[in-house]
């Protein structure tokens, strides 16, 4: 389908770069000595991890509003940075937080290769604290900056690393040294920086968090593409507070900047744009998906990845300081939304309500609203190449579609939750995890049977390969009542917390980035004991003598379930299970939940 095809399109007079940055969007005159290389060298070029630390260091020597400090260790041994920058010498998170001042916190290059970020708030923290041109960005607000998340991933520098997008000349690598992802390790914690990450959120809790990115996908005249969490797994107010205040702002800025603002998308059908586009909702192994669970704002900042290096710093610098100045501007409205949501999470402990549901996955609706969207003008032929469909867009050809955009969402599976969970102490990888996030839990000094509901897992199904170092799982899943008894050491953990959301996301099965999900249960799908068939053979005869319920039981499966009938060990295993030899913690997940108060209290009395 050529571009005649789509909905009508109409030709528009723009710069075929899509975006005419304004001279007010960013630094000017800033004095050579303080450029850093990224502008010395017209924005070929971006600097090196030693050459980011040594400018921050400048910085916190040249200026007492900066203060250069780490938060960890990569694997390799490298330090990950962390600057501050406060007017008040709010340092510290007791002094930040006695200030009344909003803390924002900015992470750059947990993509290395997608390194706009990082420029532009490298730019940012000289323009605050040395030229001064921002210095009206700290009035309300402590700031937290990450110039290099993936610092390992960032030192495999080289010009080959980012082959769908236009410059600088060399970047890093998208994973880190253990080949992870810190894009998708939110929840599962397996990096040592995401849990030097968690170290430092949980002890800062930001009121608002930016994560600077670089798309993939197609081609099209926006440069600037912000996204957040918006769908019903995320608190209300925070939700609110995103689309009423901060968004009409921000876009009304980087619009006032010269910049294209569209919400983050995708688009329905990756060869046909009449189809639409879709802004979906993000789970919690994302940062944006994260930092909503915890009730904090949070802003993925994706840059264009085919618009010049100097767009996409220019606009990540815009996105930025317009945030800045938003949380400035409206930072107790800002806290007042927080405040409700921390004590909503911290609400759903305090007593078991049948009729409360919390939503813990989300996907797109089927409802939309027409945009005009501003494209390109594209050409779909059949390639000699790859034997495919070959999408040419054609850049000298600014055009206007008329599409439909679903940006709304609906809830794909809701809970009640539970006053509190209780693990057994035998599960410690799991219980490092959520003790990472920051969750408070108590231990039982002695053994207690405990009324819980628990879960039977059953019908397995494992990935196929491994994605982030882990073989995720799906499986069926059976809730029952049940007197349970837990050793000492079992770990509980109660809901009357601010952290609630993560810690049903964490340990309710059925969540996209629950532990079980992510493989750190998959022990309880092995079966260790077995029974040989000449043994079963004469026992099943026995037990359908001396039970005809069960010989029709097992007739009727064999007459309705064809798989069933032509597999002799699941015919034998039929009556293997219901033997008292069978196994009863075979797939049964370890942790479970505690409906009431009263049981709670008996666990956490010790």
């Amino acid at each position: 389908m050529n571009a005649e095809l789509f909905l009508r399109i109409f030709a528009v007079s723009i710069m075929t770069s899509g975006v005419v940055a304004r001279s007010n969007a960013g630094p000017e005159n800033v004095p050579e000595e303080w450029q850093i290389r990224t502008e010395r060298t017209g924005f070929r070029e971006t600097c090196r991890y030693d050459e980011t630390i040594e400018f921050c260091k400048r910085l916190a020597d040249a200026s007492d509003w900066i203060h250069h400090t780490t938060f960890g260790k990569t694997p390799v041994g490298r330090d990950l940075p962390l600057v501050i920058a406060s007017t008040g010498g709010e340092f510290d998170v007791r002094k930040a937080r006695a200030s009344g001042k909003r803390i924002v916190l900015v992470q750059n290059a947990i993509h290395p290769g997608e390194c706009d970020g990082k420029d532009a708030a490298l730019m940012l923290l000289r323009d605050i604290a040395i030229t001064k041109q921002q210095a009206h960005l700290l009035q309300n607000v402590v700031l937290l900056v990450i110039p290099i998340y993936n610092v390992d991933g960032y030192e495999r520098f080289g010009p080959y690393n980012r082959i769908n997008q236009n410059g600088p000349e060399a970047m890093g690598w998208r994973a880190t040294a253990q080949n992870l992802n810190l894009n998708r390790d939110y929840m599962k914690a397996d990096a040592p920086e995401t849990r030097a990450w968690l170290k430092l959120f949980n002890e800062w809790l930001p009121d608002l968090h930016l994560d600077t990115h670089a798309t993939n996908g197609g081609d099209w005249q926006y440069d600037m593409m912000p996204a957040w969490e918006r769908s019903a797994v995320a608190p209300t107010t925070i939700v609110e507070w995103m689309e009423k205040t901060l968004r009409p702002n921000l876009y009304s800025g980087l619009i006032e900047d010269g910049h294209e603002p569209i919400d983050y998308f995708g688009l329905v059908d990756r060869w046909d744009l009449e189809k639409g586009i879709r802004s979906g909702p993000f789970d919690p192994r994302f940062s944006n998906g994260y930092v909503a669970i915890r009730n904090r704002a949070s802003i993925l900042v994706e840059s264009h990845m085919l618009k010049s290096h100097r767009t996409r710093v220019m606009g990540q610098y815009s996105v930025l300081r317009h945030s800045l100045e938003i949380t400035n501007r409206y930072g107790d409205s800002l806290g007042k939304a927080i405040a409700t949501a921390d004590a909503q999470a911290a609400g759903f402990g305090r007593s078991f309500d049948p009729d409360r549901k919390i939503a813990i996955s989300a996907r797109s609706s089927s409802e939309s609203e027409p945009i005009t969207f501003k494209g390109y003008a594209v050409e779909r032929r059949l390639s000699e190449v790859s034997g495919s469909v070959w999408l040419e867009y054609d850049r000298s050809r600014p055009a206007l579609y008329g599409i439909p955009h679903f940006n709304q969402s609906e809830v794909a599976k809701d809970v009640v939750p539970p006053v509190a969970y209780v693990i057994p102490p035998q599960w410690g990888h799991a219980i490092e995890v959520i003790e990472a996030h920051g969750l408070q839990t108590r231990r039982l000094s002695a053994p207690r049977t405990l009324s819980v509901e628990g879960f039977h897992l059953t019908e397995p199904k494992f990935g196929a390969r491994p994605y982030e170092g882990r073989f995720r799982v799906s499986f069926a899943i059976k809730a029952s009542k049940e007197d349970r008894e837990f050793p000492a050491g079992s770990v509980v953990v109660p809901l009357d917390q601010p952290g609630a959301r993560v810690a049903i996301h964490l340990l309710e099965p059925e969540a996209p980035d629950s532990l079980v999900a992510w493989g750190f249960f998959n022990a309880i799908f092995e079966q260790k004991e077995y029974a040989e068939g000449y043994v079963l053979e004469k026992m099943a005869r026995e037990m359908m003598d001396g039970d005809p319920k069960l010989r029709k039981e097992f007739e009727d499966k064999i007459t309705r379930d064809p798989d069933f009938a032509k597999d002799p060990r699941a015919r034998l295993y039929f009556f293997y299970q219901r033997t008292p030899y069978w196994d009863k913690e075979f797939g049964r997940y370890p942790v479970a939940r505690i409906l009431s108060g009263a049981d709670l209290a008996i666990s956490v009395s010790d």
